[in-house]
């Protein structure tokens, strides 16, 4: 597993031990990034303003690769211990410390954020509707910026329908529309933008 683009192309990361932790493919990650530098409703200008957040982080790989790629900063988190500790390696190694912000809790229950974040990335555990509860979390908690891009990995044949999260102005089954959903394999990749506006 390594970074596939941007200052830090090449760059082996530390995976933890054990089946706990499924990092997303260098193959999907490519792909993933190529489609947000060159989609009409995204850009390469945008990602590097970006205030990443990874949730399910694992080894880190997606936000890592946002920061190579130009992003401004990350925070990245993860519960897991094993995961924790490749995590903070592979941030050493990516030499990203000062840019980034590791969090030891759970997506489903984060502190209050310090700021919005204006990409987020979510690669949970498949099949256990961790996309939808982290980002009902999330969004309570402050985490997720107006217009925030959202890029969800899920299991390839989970039914899955990205949606707004709840707030004040809305229901937590408000749909919204997705940019894109693609198959790599195993895996389903769905991207929308959060908006506080109802359609």
């Amino acid at each position: 597993m390594r970074i596939v683009g941007g200052e830090n192309k090449g760059r082996a990361l530390m995976a933890p031990t054990g089946e706990r932790t499924r990092p997303t493919s260098d193959r999907t990650r490519q792909a993933i990034f190529d489609m947000l530098a060159h989609a009409p409703w995204y850009g390469q200008e945008e990602l590097e303003q970006a205030i990443v957040l990874d949730g399910y982080a694992g080894t880190g790989a997606l936000g890592l690769e946002a920061l190579s790629r130009g992003a401004q900063r990350a925070a990245f988190i993860e519960r897991d211990r094993n995961a924790l500790n490749a995590l903070r390696t592979n941030l050493d190694i990516c030499r990203a410390r000062d840019r980034s912000r590791v969090l030891s809790c759970s997506v489903t229950h984060p502190p209050k954020a310090a700021e919005p974040h204006t990409l987020i990335f979510l690669d949970p555990p498949y099949g256990k509707t961790l996309v939808e509860s982290g980002l009902r979390a999330l969004a309570r908690n402050g985490w997720i910026a107006e217009g925030a891009l959202i890029v969800a990995e899920t299991g390839a044949t989970e039914d899955f329908a990205p949606f707004v999260p709840p707030s004040e102005h809305f229901s937590p089954t408000l749909p919204a529309e997705p940019l894109s959903i693609r198959k790599f394999g195993a895996a389903k990749v769905t991207i929308w933008r959060h908006s506080s506006t109802v359609p």
